[in-house]
């Protein structure tokens, strides 16, 4: 009895040893733009704060491993998945049929739609109330193309600036009627300018989903399975709250779990099922 009692005692002390000498799960690598307010922003103190931050320490919570995120140009971030230097890229990023020839996608996350913004009071709710207007864009963005393209056929008039900021100080002027950008920015901007309200939002049928290397398939996956729980216990929309200040609505990427793994019409998706519970 007591050679049996001292056996189990050695087995206690060495599988005790074994677990305290047992690696710490590696950290998963990632990087964003560091300067796109509110999805990632310098924060007081230093460091970086925002959705997609948020976003992406939840998702490697889930899957037990530290997420280490890097703040650089947004132009630089693709190079350097492929090149290795990261296991995912944690800035918003827009699936498209070009990007997923070489990219991996998660389901999608986030609706990437454009919004107008007007001062409070003002009713924006269809196009065609634009007649006669200005509106104010961020000079070379997607939303200054559409605004030429559109000015037209809408009978409304553009004025262009080198800034978001810029664009938005045109409406508190009165000098615009309305200003159009991302619909996500739109909603932080109203947040900290209690002058404005949002208004009309545009469909664009884009999203934003977690791209990783073409060969990574095993981490795609994990990270589809992160974020359809985060769906379903409703992490993400808390975090979309918090960033936003309004909830997402019912039907959109935030809160609407995508059927099989990758977002679908596009290169890489797999149509099997996610089978592992979350918890």
């Amino acid at each position: 009895m007591r050679i049996w009692h001292g056996v189990c005692v050695g087995l206690l002390l060495v599988t005790s040893a074994a677990a305290q000498t047992a690696p710490a799960p590696a950290p998963l690598t990632s990087a964003l733009d560091g300067t796109f307010a509110p999805h990632a922003m310098p924060k007081l103190g230093g460091g970086i704060e925002g959705f997609n931050v948020d976003l992406a320490e939840e998702i490697g919570r889930r899957l037990g491993r530290p997420v280490t995120i890097d703040a650089l140009g947004f132009a630089g971030l693709i190079p350097a998945l492929n090149a290795g230097r990261y296991d995912f890229i944690a800035a918003p990023t827009t699936v498209t049929a070009q990007r997923s020839e070489n990219l991996l996608f998660s389901e999608p996350y986030l609706n990437t739609n454009m919004q107008f913004v007007v001062l409070r009071g003002t009713t924006l709710t269809e196009l065609e109330q634009l007649r006669g207007q200005t509106i104010s864009v961020n000079k070379g963005s997607l939303y200054d193309t559409w605004a030429q393209q559109n000015a037209q056929r809408y009978g409304f008039r553009v004025n262009t600036f080198d800034t978001q900021s810029d664009a938005i100080q045109d409406v508190i002027a009165r000098r615009s009627f309305a200003n159009l950008a991302g619909n996500t920015a739109l909603a932080f901007a109203v947040r900290r300018l209690p002058a404005l309200q949002l208004a009309l939002e545009l469909e664009t049928g884009q999203y934003w989903s977690i791209p990783v290397r073409r060969d990574n398939r095993e981490l795609r996956d994990q990270i589809d399975w992160a974020i359809e729980c985060m769906k379903r216990d409703g992490a993400i929309a808390r975090i979309y709250e918090k960033w936003f200040g309004i909830a997402p609505r019912p039907g959109t990427a935030p809160v609407t779990i995508f059927p099989g793994r990758g977002t679908p019409g596009f290169d890489g998706f797999d149509p099997t099922p996610q089978n592992r519970p979350c918890g």
